[in-house]
C-alpha cells in the first residue's frame, strides 16, 4: 500500500513537473498574437512603416510575393529555417485556398503573412472600391481559415507591381483611400534580386540584390516564391549569406505590430 502510494505521488509530481515547463517553453511570438479586423492602427506605427525606407539601421525584412506554390514556397521555407531568418510573405487569396497548409507552415514558423490581394488580376483588383475592398477582405478570410485564427487581418497589404508602379497608377490613387477605411497600410520595397524577370542566373540574382542594396540602411528586399520563378530558393542561402556577412539584423514586419499595437 504505502508503495502504491509513493508511486502515486511521484506520478503527481512528474505531472506537475511536466506542466510547468511546457508552460514556461518558449512559444513562438507571431502565433502568440492573433491580429484581427478589431486592432486599431495607431500613428505612431504607420509613420514607423512608412519612415523604414529612409532609416539608417541596418536591418533586413525580406518578402516573398505571389505565392504560396508547391513548389517554391515548401523549399524558401526549408531554408529560412535553417538560417534562422523570419520572413514576410505577400499571399494571393486564390492560392491560400490552394495550399493552405503551406500556409499555415509558414505561420507557424513565426513568418508574417501579409496581404497581395485575391487574384493578382489588374482588372478585378482595380474594377472600383468594392472590388478592391473584396480583394483584400476575401484574401483574409482564406488566411483565417489556412492558420485557425478567426478574423485574422494582416494590416498590411503590398500592391501588385507595386504602388509606385505606373501601372494603374491614377486607378491606385483613387482606391487607396479604402485600405485606411479597413485599417491597413501598404508597403512596396527599396531593394530586388529582379527574380521575376526570370532571365538572370544565380550569380546574377546575387549581384542584382548587391547593387540594389549598395549604401542603404534598411532593406525592403521583393523575392517571389511563384512556381516558374525556379532560382529564387536556389539564391536564397547565398543572398542571406551576404546580408548576415554586411551586418544586417534581419527581420519580419509581426516585429513592428509587437511594439505599436
Amino acid at each position: 500500500m504505502k508503495v502504491f502510494i509513493f508511486r502515486k505521488k511521484s506520478i503527481l509530481i512528474i505531472l506537475a513537473i511536466l506542466i510547468l515547463v511546457i508552460c514556461f517553453i518558449p512559444k513562438n511570438n507571431f502565433t502568440a498574437l492573433s491580429l484581427s479586423n478589431s486592432e486599431v492602427l495607431n500613428s505612431s506605427f504607420k509613420d514607423k512603416f512608412n519612415s523604414l525606407y529612409k532609416s539608417n539601421e541596418k536591418n533586413v525584412y525580406l518578402t516573398f510575393d505571389d505565392g504560396p506554390t508547391s513548389k517554391v514556397t515548401p523549399k524558401i521555407l526549408d531554408i529560412l529555417k535553417k538560417e534562422n531568418v523570419k520572413a514576410t510573405f505577400f499571399v494571393v487569396g486564390k492560392h491560400v485556398k490552394e495550399h493552405p497548409e503551406i500556409v499555415k507552415q509558414a505561420y507557424e514558423e513565426g513568418h508574417f503573412i501579409a496581404n497581395h490581394g485575391y487574384s493578382h488580376n489588374n482588372s478585378l483588383l482595380y474594377k472600383d472600391e468594392e472590388s478592391f475592398r473584396n480583394e483584400i477582405l476575401n484574401t483574409d478570410i482564406e488566411i483565417s481559415k489556412a492558420i485557425g485564427v478567426s478574423d485574422y487581418c494582416s494590416h498590411v497589404f503590398r500592391f501588385p507591381n507595386g504602388f509606385a508602379s505606373p501601372n494603374y497608377k491614377y486607378k491606385k490613387k483613387n482606391i487607396v483611400n479604402v485600405l485606411t477605411e479597413i485599417n491597413y497600410v501598404y508597403v512596396d520595397w527599396n531593394c530586388l534580386n529582379n527574380d521575376s524577370e526570370r532571365k538572370y542566373s544565380n550569380y546574377q540574382l546575387l549581384n542584382n540584390l548587391k547593387k540594389s542594396a549598395k549604401g542603404k540602411g534598411t532593406l525592403i528586399v521583393l523575392m517571389h516564391d511563384t512556381g516558374d520563378v525556379n532560382n529564387t530558393y536556389d539564391v536564397l542561402q547565398d543572398s542571406i549569406k551576404y546580408l548576415k556577412d554586411c551586418g544586417y539584423i534581419f527581420k519580419n514586419f509581426y516585429e513592428l505590430f509587437n511594439e505599436d499595437l
